[in-house]
């Protein structure tokens, strides 16, 4: 796709929005764990009735919490069902009309059509559409407003830090078996996405499972959308794990990008972040497979972190166990030092990885 050809514009990804149990609480775990500020709240102290949302910023990064405050309504629906996740990857446009309308006219099923929400700080332009099971995708335009977020909210007079965490670097979704092409096909031809990397159950599996992925990317190549599904296997794989507990398809996880992979590990795991573990065996050979890197290897043996390197440069990455009780969202913290890639050398080593968590939940 051409610039020109590219009616989305996206400027970056503006925030996810996780629909919660406890939104205050889960805050307080995204602060003390990860290192997040709390920017601004929206409740019933700013006159919001039916939530409590609390904007945490960390470098480019912006997660929304949000709590229904009654049992009825779309989000206790949405938390009695999925549990903790991701309702809203939100996109800044440059124009949130020609991004509705051209979306929906390909197709898309929209949820909220375009609207202009005000407050003393000026505008925001806003629509809605549907992806993947109950996940959404924002459109904003916030070009013409000077508020902390969005109308609303009410700033806590923190300021956000710059890092170690910097920017939501992709957003992994799972569906089902079956789905994954038909939503390469709704991000190709609706959202005038690109197919970026393709892996199959060749490339992705255990003695045990499989699973097969694309990624999709916006006419930029920044925004980058991979779609995973189940691949036949002797035994129940993550993705078919996850569909089970999150109740279908959803966000899997997010990707945080960060400069400095040693030091951001570190702090996580001293604040409490649980990754998974690698087994000192990946590291036997870590030079003989990607070659000469910066790090020291002992301190990535150390932490657990896995390096992949493929024809542009090597990056560095690790995954955490999921950050709630049901085994469905986690995160990946990334480095990357040239490669624009997925870790495709790691994908044995953390699928086998995941098995064993999976194990130890009787879920494999």
């Amino acid at each position: 796709m051409t610039a020109d050809d590219d009616f989305l514009k996206i400027r970056s990804v503006d925030h996810l929005e996780y629909w919660v149990g406890n939104a205050r609480q889960a805050a307080f775990y995204y602060v003390h764990a990860f290192g997040f500020t709390v920017t601004a709240y929206a409740g019933l102290e700013t006159g919001v009735r039916d939530r409590a949302s609390y904007l945490l910023q960390q470098g480019k990064i912006r997660f929304v919490l949000t709590a229904p405050l009654a049992p009825e309504g779309d989000i206790a629906e949405h938390v009695a069902r999925h549990g903790d996740g991701v309702r809203d990857i939100a996109l800044e446009v440059e124009d949130v009309d020609r991004a509705y309308n051209e979306t929906t006219k390909r197709g898309a099923r929209g949820i909220e059509e375009p609207t202009t929400v005000s407050d003393e700080n000026g505008p925001i332009r806003r629509a809605a559409i549907a992806t993947y099971g109950d996940t959404i995708h924002s459109f904003l335009d916030r070009s013409k407003y000077k508020g902390v977020f969005l109308p609303g909210y009410r700033t806590t007079g923190e300021r956000a830090k710059d890092g170690p965490l910097l920017y939501v670097d992709h957003a992994v979704g799972n569906v089902a078996l079956g789905d994954m092409n038909r939503y390469v096909a709704y991000y190709r031809d609706v959202m005038g996405f690109s197919q970026f990397q393709h892996f199959d159950d060749k490339d992705i599996s255990t003695e045990y499972s499989a699973l097969m992925s694309k990624v999709m990317a916006d006419g930029s190549g920044k925004v980058k959308f991979p779609i995973n599904e189940p691949a036949e296997g002797k035994r129940k794989s993550q993705i078919e794990e996850y569909l089970e507990y999150y109740r279908g398809a959803g966000v899997q996880h997010v990707a945080l990008a960060t400069s400095d992979i040693i030091s951001t590990v570190g702090r996580l795991r001293e604040s409490g972040v649980p990754f998974i573990s690698v087994p000192p065996s990946y590291y036997e050979m870590l030079e003989a497979r990607v070659g000469k890197i910066d790090e020291d290897k002992k301190e990535l043996a150390k932490l657990g972190i896995l390096v992949d390197r493929d024809e542009e440069g090597y990056l560095l990455q690790l995954f955490t166990k999921p950050v709630q009780d049901r085994p469905t969202v986690f995160y990946e913290v990334i480095e990357r030092k040239g490669s624009r890639g997925f870790g495709k050398g790691n994908f044995k080593a953390l699928f086998e990885a995941i098995e064993r968590e999976q194990a130890l939940r009787g879920n494999l």
